[in-house]
């Protein structure tokens, strides 16, 4: 997918250093995961992510802008399920640009497309106000059911208020 400012690719290792330096504190301070501890932790579990991709078990795309500079990553996890689970991260100096938002959009669209998917799974920590401000922008296209907040503590201590929400195509 390509805008003004925006492109959807698939992820490459080329991207490795950008991923892991914009994968920090701040970003993961509301996610599950925590940032990487080295370069060769991160190249593993993309590796992971690329070798489950080539399985059509999950999808894995880099954002990257008009200079093809990577700005994040959107992810679908589990597409042999009724109901993948989606997420988008975008480094922090490039946020509120409507990155995640065409990145988002990207991956549903795409998902739908190629493997006739109608239902997504969006989790998000209640605080993370981006991430609910996000959701909320796809109120025309897809029923939005949300669920209620869970809390969870990460075994590295973060304390987590999710909430998912069930995104179905009108």
């Amino acid at each position: 997918m390509t805008n003004r400012k925006t492109n959807i690719v698939p992820f490459e290792m080329k991207y490795l250093n950008e991923y892991y330096d914009g994968f920090n504190t701040e970003i993961t301070k509301y996610q599950w995961p925590d940032p990487f501890r080295t370069v060769d932790d991160a190249k593993e579990l993309l590796q992971e992510l690329l070798d489950e991709m080539k399985k059509d078990e999950t999808l894995l795309f880099a954002v990257v802008d008009s200079e093809e500079r990577f700005v994040g990553s959107v992810e679908m996890h589990g597409l042999s399920e009724d109901c993948p689970e989606v997420g988008v991260w975008i480094c922090e100096p490039e946020q509120e640009k409507g990155y995640a938002y065409e990145a988002l959009s990207y991956i549903l669209h795409f998902a739908q497309d190629k493997y006739g998917k109608k239902n997504f799974f969006y989790e998000a920590d209640v605080r993370n106000i981006g991430s609910t401000k996000l959701l909320n922008k796809f109120s025309n296209l897809y029923e939005i059911n949300t669920l209620g907040v869970e809390d969870f503590v990460t075994d590295s201590g973060k304390e987590l208020k999710l909430q998912g929400s069930v995104m179905k195509v009108k």
